[in-house]
């Protein structure tokens, strides 16, 4: 299938032709697919690769278990879910919300209490039928929603997407006037990727699935080009410094969850996710757009 990644970086100007260099000759997944870099602007991405629709309806990359609607599907669901609750509230709280791509739906499961009313857009058929089951409505297609939002979340949703623009002009047809659409996106300026410059995190951090590493710039050119106003793009740390330690010693990841962590005070992880925010980078972009 033919993308408009290369087109759409081109049209907003996020990279230009002649900055193209190849920055990987491989994925974690496919050894023979190329992986390309603006040299000048940092972003990342994927020229005329789609993995396809069936493999995210199928879903079999994720292991799906038949998890039970009220269990996370791993440690990392519950830290962003949790997260995200907390971060996200005034534009949760008593509103009408969309969670765009929202997987198993362990976000909207958390916020159902709290939001006016939420729904979900998601094509893996087992986690589609999970949430409709339990009371959430959910649907494959946003276009089958006779209804618009307060906001709309896409949750590392985006950089799968073959058509981002075409698909955040259809994700506004649905926000109120007024409402807000938040994404989050992983970052191409990842201080493992682009400072500490490690192989392992590298092969391990580049994916099929992920056609564009945004920077805070492209992101920004993306929403501009598909209409939203007053954008707001902020670097945001979802890995703890215990996780950067655990690819400095091991070169592999979980060092989040070892005994790395004990080396973690409140005050630590506050200041080095500060420190990665300055020079900006983190792993991980939020942008805000509204209508």
């Amino acid at each position: 299938m033919k993308t408009n990644v290369v087109n759409d970086l081109i049209e907003t100007g996020s990279i230009r032709t002649e900055n193209i260099e190849l920055f990987s000759k491989h994925t974690r997944d496919k050894r023979n697919l190329e992986v390309k870099i603006d040299k000048i602007s940092g972003v990342i991405f994927i020229d005329d690769y789609y993995v396809g629709k069936t493999e995210f309806i199928q879903g079999n990359y994720k292991e799906y278990n038949k998890y039970k609607f009220n269990e996370f599907e791993n440690h990392e669901d519950k830290e962003d879910s949790v997260r995200r609750v907390r971060q996200f509230k005034k534009y949760i709280l008593n509103k009408n919300i969309c969670d765009f791509g929202c997987g198993k739906g362990s976000f909207l499961r958390l916020v159902n209490e709290h939001a006016s009313k939420v729904f979900g857009v998601e094509i893996q058929k087992n986690y589609l039928n999970l949430l409709n089951e339990n009371g959430i409505e959910c649907v494959d297609d946003i276009k089958k929603l006779n209804t618009k939002f307060d906001t709309i979340f896409l949750f590392h949703t985006l950089e799968h997407l073959p058509n981002q623009i075409e698909i955040l002009n259809q994700i506004k047809k649905f926000i109120k006037p007024g409402g807000k659409l938040v994404v989050e996106v992983p970052h191409a300026n990842d201080y493992l990727l682009s400072k500490l410059k490690i192989e392992e995190f590298k092969d391990f951090t580049l994916w099929s699935q992920h056609l564009i590493l945004h920077t805070k710039k492209s992101l920004e050119n993306f929403l501009k080009h598909a209409g939203y106003k007053e954008i707001e793009i902020h670097g945001f740390q979802r890995y703890s410094i215990a996780n950067h330690l655990g690819w400095l010693k091991n070169k592999t990841p979980g060092g989040h969850k070892s005994e790395l962590v004990n080396i973690e005070t409140e005050e630590l992880v506050k200041e080095y996710k500060i420190a990665l925010n300055k020079i900006d980078a983190t792993d991980t972009l939020i942008a805000y757009g509204s209508l």
